[in-house]
């Protein structure tokens, strides 16, 4: 434990010195949220159901959080580490590279949380961010999502031959999943069609989840995303079983 302790604690330190992950996950919200912010406020809006601009962004900048660290950086870093040995030189060390694994994962919870409760304590203190729902509930979307994502990240990085291979596969996702699925734009604002289409994305089932417990949800409502979710998740450890190597 205290080994898995240590580890994780340089990969965070990692994380941070790494210039786009540290961005993406912590800064870029923060961005969003002021841009955003300062052009429509946060007053109640009949286009957002009586709610303010805001306060429906953030759940989906809570995504973005997720896929950042979930999904792209724990993806590309897994394959950067077998594609330089460093999984192969973990064998021959008392921590094995599931220790490794392990330590990303936790690595992820935590920045994407800090990154979580920066957001919106940046969002209540600037613009009044109202949370309506149960954190309970909340939570739970939050750790769905996170499976989901991480496991995706996981499955490219098994699969990818290279590390470049596995940041160019990883990016051909990402972009396209964060502006289509309400992460960084509400999806209200986007054409029909584009909405019809971003259905197919697994963040935007996640993006309906976490927005859903904020403004009062229970998961039990949102059986088909979780659904969704859980079976993707599953699918892409599955695959990672079989795909992954270890250098």
């Amino acid at each position: 434990m205290k080994g898995l302790r240590r580890l994780a604690t340089v990969e965070m330190k990692m994380f941070i010195r790494e210039t786009e992950s540290f961005f993406f996950t912590l800064v870029f919200p923060l961005i969003l949220l002021f841009i955003f912010g300062s052009i429509y406020g946060n007053k109640p809006s009949s286009f957002f159901g009586g709610h303010g601009a805001v306060d429906v962004s953030v759940p989906g900048y809570v995504s973005l959080i997720i896929a950042n660290a979930g999904f792209m950086t724990m993806g590309a870093t897994i394959a950067g580490y077998r594609e330089q040995g460093v999984l192969r030189r973990y064998r021959a060390t008392p921590l094995s590279p599931v220790s490794l694994l392990a330590a990303q994962l936790l690595t992820v919870l935590i920045m994407t949380v800090s990154s979580t409760l920066l957001l919106t304590a940046a969002a209540k203190a600037f613009y009044d961010l109202k949370f309506y729902g149960s954190i309970l509930h909340f939570a739970g979307a939050f750790a769905v999502s996170l499976l989901s994502l991480c496991a995706g990240g996981f499955v490219v990085a098994s699969i990818a031959r290279s590390s470049r291979a596995a940041t160019l596969m990883l990016m051909t996702v990402f972009y396209p999943m964060i502006f289509l699925s309400g992460a960084t734009i509400p999806r209200e604002v986007l054409p029909s069609s584009v909405q019809k289409f971003s259905k197919i994305l697994p963040l935007t089932h996640s993006v309906t989840i976490l927005r859903g417990t904020w403004f009062g949800g229970n998961l039990g409502e949102f059986g088909s995303e979780i659904f969704v979710l859980v079976i993707l998740a599953g699918l892409c450890i599955a695959v990672s079983g079989l795909a992954f190597r270890w250098e």
